[in-house]
């Protein structure tokens, strides 16, 4: 090709998540090549230069290779990638190498394509186990067998989610979830045909339950099982089953709310986490409303934003890894997070049209309440929606080893970095007020008491116990350390 067309920053956007990588190839095709191929290919693609060199200073230059060294290296990368023995699959075509003459030096161009979840992993020596490699920040890593077993899971093509659970009996769904579900259904599909039926039918129809062959009965899904069941019963199927919602808008305090589902005072399955988190959100984020003819209309674009954003984040967790579901919210900012990659690529979830959810299961009985996009479009909307309210574009980021997608939506002005929403201070206020007034009846009743004994009485975190004991003034402190213990000054009111 023409050398005027070959420009190392034509490449600079590969640079982004660490997708480019360049070797001197000096000695014919190095070691690590294959490792790098098989890195992209399980990650994000990627492109590497063959006859480029990096100098210490960041700069790169041609390492000095030559036709007749160019010729080799293609009949070597091609025949070696074309072995099954070698190399698990090839993904590319002749128009994905290229060649590029610079100043009487050759460069080799591979653009290494994303792997489709049926091939993956993408591995080397006919060895699935030691021969996955992924690519995170710091370049190529060889997967644990955690990693290579949830590539293997989700080569299928029904969702992990789908499988119907032969050893867990119907009566472990929690029929409470399964009633509030109902109502919700019958407020969305008003006339829908699903309305009349029983319980049993209903949950059948929606993916829920399903008749084993085994012995007749119904039996959940996993899909069912997870947005229906109690957590001690979905910990059976997954071992690894946890989702978390952390409130953290006063510094002085580890976090001001906290919902866990191992908590065992509500179900702790999806369907329930899915509402209680979105009502925690939008009563401490002051959201903005519209008029419609005189008429005040709470539901705005960035209510409905925020339920895709919640569903997208449950649909698409890998819920038998560590941690599924972490969600946090700041003063200025929602951190939505949850074990797994992205299926169809950080580049294509951007785009919007393409879908590919991890659960297809927990997607329909999201649609069926009006909650979640079928076409892929739902982050798409979300970017829009933030982008049209004049707040800083929604961050998409992927972490790996354990693998991990992020969004991260600012309530930022993109021009002046004031807050566009606010979190409701006085609701963070009164939280903490009715803590410290909780501390003051207990600490009335008795003499004096130890971090550990007002923290089991008020219900809170030692830790968080002790932040809020620290900023009282209507305590005395004696002792210190081990033996430091709290008592109401003498001239507080008791209440």
């Amino acid at each position: 090709m023409n050398s005027s067309k070959f420009e190392i920053s034509n490449f600079n956007e590969y640079k982004e998540d660490n997708r480019l990588e360049v070797k001197k190839a000096k000695g014919g095709l190095p070691q690590s090549f294959f490792e790098t191929y098989c890195a992209f290919a399980n990650s994000q693609g990627g492109v590497i230069l063959l006859g480029v060199e990096e100098k210490k200073d960041g700069s790169r230059h041609t390492s000095g290779l030559k036709k007749s060294d160019i010729r080799k290296l293609i009949k070597e990368f091609w025949d070696i990638i074309n072995n099954g023995k070698k190399v698990s699959a090839n993904l590319l075509k002749e128009r994905d190498v290229k060649i590029y003459d610079i100043n009487n030096d050759v460069i080799l161009v591979i653009y290494v394509l994303v792997a489709s979840r049926q091939n993956k992993p993408v591995f080397l020596n006919n060895d699935l186990f030691n021969g996955t490699f992924k690519r995170n920040f710091e370049g190529d890593y060889r997967c644990s067998r955690e990693q290579v077993k949830a590539m293997l899971r989700e080569q299928t093509q029904n969702t992990m989610d789908m499988e119907i659970l032969e050893n867990i009996p119907y009566e472990y769904l929690n029929m409470e979830s399964v009633k509030a579900y109902r109502n919700r259904h019958r407020l969305a599909k008003d006339g829908h045909p699903f309305v009349r039926l029983s319980d049993e039918e209903f949950l059948k129809s929606i993916g829920a339950v399903e008749i084993s062959k085994e012995d007749g009965k119904y039996h959940p899904t996993c899909a069912g099982l997870l947005m229906f069941g109690d957590e001690y019963n979905i910990i059976k199927q997954y071992p690894n089953y946890f989702l978390d919602y952390r409130e953290m808008l006063d510094p002085t305090i580890r976090w001001t709310d906290r919902l866990q589902s191992s908590s065992g005072d509500w179900s702790g399955n999806v369907f329930d986490f899915y509402f209680r988190v979105y009502n925690k959100i939008i009563k401490e984020v002051k959201l903005p409303f519209k008029i419609v003819g005189g008429t005040r209309i709470d539901d705005t674009p960035i209510h409905k934003a925020l339920r895709e954003a919640l569903a997208n984040c449950l649909i698409n967790a890998d819920y038998y890894e560590a941690q599924s579901v972490v969600i946090k919210l700041e003063d200025h900012k929602l951190e939505i997070e949850n074990a797994g990659d992205i299926r169809v690529g950080k580049k294509h979830v951007l785009l919007g049209g393409r879908s590919d959810p991890r659960n297809r299961g927990l997607m329909k009985m999201f649609n069926l309440i009006d909650i979640g996009e079928h076409a892929g479009s739902g982050v798409q909307e979300i970017f829009n929606t933030w982008i049209d309210a004049g707040l800083e574009k929604p961050l998409t980021k992927e972490s790996f080893n354990p693998d991990r997608t992020t969004l991260v939506l600012s309530f930022d002005k993109t021009s002046d970095k004031k807050q566009a929403i606010k979190i409701s201070d006085k609701n963070k206020l009164d939280k903490v007020r009715v803590h410290e007034d909780n501390i003051i009846k207990y600490l009335s009743t008795v003499e004096c008491a130890k971090t550990i004994d007002v923290a089991n009485k008020i219900g809170l975190s030692i830790a968080r116990t002790r932040n809020i004991l620290a900023n009282m003034k209507e305590l005395e402190v004696l002792g210190s350390n081990k033996n430091r213990v709290y008592k109401l000054r003498k001239n507080i009111k008791k209440k």
